[in-house]
């Protein structure tokens, strides 16, 4: 019994290892893509019609996502945590209107700040075409960190840390 026991552990500690790095490389091979320059925008508008003003000399963390995708639905938790302690912009692509878009936010206690990207004009400037994507900038604005797919709480905090 203690034999197998053993064995399914180590099965499972290598099934979520070889896990890992399929999705890190897989991560790393959809950020080939991304827009690579500094973050050249000043202002967004919000879903609530206010401006936000990009925050100088503070790193930034840009996260798109949808309203149709199931991963970013997982991940929003993590990115409303961060969004409490570090400047964080969040981009819907293609989500439907402001309305369709608060209701999805309400219904899933979220209070990040939100530009609705109905059109596709800040993915198509990024290059974004797997979703989510989350881009860190540091407070010079210089791109240090992209991820494509899910990231985690404590990811994104130890990224966000040492740029601070």
């Amino acid at each position: 019994m203690r034999d197998k026991i053993k064995k399914y552990f180590k099965e499972t500690v290598i099934f979520v290892l070889m896990l890992t790095l399929a999705m890190n490389a897989m991560s790393y091979y959809r950020a080939l893509d991304l827009n690579k320059e500094n973050l050249n925008i000043e202002n967004f508008k919000l879903l609530n019609n206010t401006e936000y003003k990009v925050q100088t000399n503070k790193p930034i963390l840009v996260h798109f996502w949808a309203t149709w995708c199931p991963t970013c639905k997982f991940e929003a938790v993590n990115i409303e945590k961060i969004s409490k302690d570090y400047e964080v912009i969040t981009i819907a692509v293609q989500s439907g209107t402001k309305k369709e878009i608060q209701k999805y936010l309400r219904d899933n206690d979220l209070t990040f700040k939100v530009v609705n990207d109905k059109d596709g004009y800040y993915s198509r400037k990024f290059n974004i075409k797997a979703f989510p994507t989350t881009l860190i900038y540091d407070k010079n604005k210089n791109l240090k960190f992209s991820e494509v797919g899910y990231t985690t709480t404590a990811g994104l905090y130890s990224r966000m840390l040492v740029l601070e």
